[in-house]
């Protein structure tokens, strides 16, 4: 019975045809890449750090476009500005897009939204709220000054005419505190498109021309930006609380270092203060430092002072207003809704008054130890008994109404002997035999 060969070669050469077509199409579909950077917290001045190197990793790499989701309080003004002109500046499309449901891009999230090529909101957010407010002792005050409101609203508006979006609108966000839902906005043309998600945005965009180029975004890899470790740990030293609680930090530290040297505590009081400024991004008040710096003085005085008074309440009524003073929320250099900038005042002062009542309450029980008689007795005079035997020169611990104390004394001293004291001397005390009792027992 013979064997009939079969050739193998076509279906060899078909099954790696569709291997290569099959790949073919597998690279052609991942060719598109959309790069994501999530905006959720205050614009500081790191962030514009950041969109910088998205921008310049989405350029390298050849990105379709890059989204930036934005869910905001609002932040500072001259970041807000450089991230309106990288955005301007780059030949890649971005996509402004307030996300997830239900949160918001308010101040100065609104002006980057306005100026991106692209401008979307999930459903049930919110933009608005971007007229510039100074705190006073009165409370929250807008600004009135017409050459920075008119600065600002000039900006909004011309960013709103280079892409086609209402302009009233942009005026009056700065102007009226104006807000508007996701429906809002799209119907009265303040941005282009509403989405529950990322990729049903990439697909209504899809097509669409920007920048002298057409989108292709429908079936786009989704990447998600990844901040380099040095811009992510300058990004949380910026955060406006955590900046501050670094001063406020610092500023016990090296009050705790000074008055009890040897543990350290001074040299993380100055790397906290240090990272502090720097993630304030912006010039320190000189005032606010010299109420610190003489706060500090005050304190200091007060410890090492035999008595409690003035200089601790000046002390710290000093480092808890140049704490305040140093919190980000002056205008221009902040550009934050009065109720985010009155939780940076509170989330400062809180603590500072927690830890100064604290630092307080210490000072006091220290000087009432210092100046109250001791709830032993008066110890000389009073009778102990000999723990151990111990040789005239040498020491060794006596029984004082349940408290071990080194004892020394001129004469031998037997185990659990009956001795007087006669002297204290630092922490050791000078005993003898007690007479009266040998004498009685003779």
């Amino acid at each position: 019975m013979g064997y009939r060969r079969i050739n193998c070669a076509p279906f060899i050469i078909l099954f790696f045809l569709a291997i290569f077509l099959l790949s073919g199409t597998a690279l052609a579909s991942s060719d598109q890449k959309v790069l994501v950077l999530d905006i959720s917290d205050s614009i500081t001045p790191v962030a514009d750090d950041i969109v910088a190197d998205a921008i310049a990793f989405a350029e390298n790499e050849d990105y379709e476009a890059l989204v930036i989701t934005l869910n905001t309080p609002g932040g500072g003004l001259d970041e807000t500005l450089n991230i309106i002109e990288q955005i301007a500046q780059t030949d890649v499309p971005v996509i402004g897009y307030v996300y997830p449901e239900g949160t918001k891009a308010w101040s100065a999230g609104t002006l980057i939204l306005i100026s991106t090529d692209v401008a979307a909101m999930a459903p049930f957010t919110i933009i608005g709220s971007a007229q510039p407010v100074t705190l006073s002792a009165e409370g929250a005050e807008p600004i009135e000054d017409s050459k920075i409101v008119n600065a600002l609203v000039k900006r909004a508006t011309e960013n709103a005419r280079k892409y086609d979006r209402n302009q009233t609108a942009a005026e009056e966000f700065i102007t009226e505190n104006l807000n508007l839902d996701a429906e809002t906005a799209l119907e009265y043309d303040v941005i282009e498109y509403t989405s529950p998600s990322i990729p049903d945005l990439l697909e209504q965009v899809d097509g669409l021309e920007v920048k002298g180029g057409v989108l292709e975004t429908e079936d786009a890899q989704i990447v998600s930006y990844e901040t380099p470790l040095r811009l992510a740990f300058m990004n949380a030293i910026s955060n406006p609380i955590v900046s501050s609680l670094l001063l406020l930090l610092g500023v016990y530290a090296i009050i705790l270092g000074i008055s009890n040297p040897g543990f350290g505590a001074e040299i993380f009081g100055v790397i906290a203060i240090s990272l502090g400024l720097i993630g304030t991004g912006f010039d320190v008040n000189i005032g606010a430092l010299f109420l610190i710096l003489v706060g500090i003085g005050l304190l200091i005085l007060e410890f090492q002072a035999p008595g409690f008074g003035v200089f601790g309440i000046a002390g710290l009524v000093c480092i808890i207003a140049g704490s305040v003073l140093l919190a980000p929320t002056d205008f221009p250099g902040n550009y934050t809704p009065a109720e985010f900038q009155q939780t940076i005042i509170i989330s400062v002062l809180a603590p500072t008054v927690v830890l100064g009542i604290f630092l307080v309450f210490v000072v006091y029980k220290i000087v009432k130890v210092r100046k109250s008689r001791p709830l032993f007795g008066e110890l000389v005079g009073d009778d102990a008994r000999a723990k151990d035997g111990f040789e005239p020169g040498s020491t060794g611990y006596v029984i004082h109404r349940g408290q071990y104390w080194k004892a020394e004394s001129d004469e031998p001293i037997a185990k659990d002997q009956k001795v007087k004291i006669v002297k204290k001397d630092g922490v050791k005390l000078v005993v003898e035999s007690f007479k009266e009792e040998e004498d009685g027992e003779q």
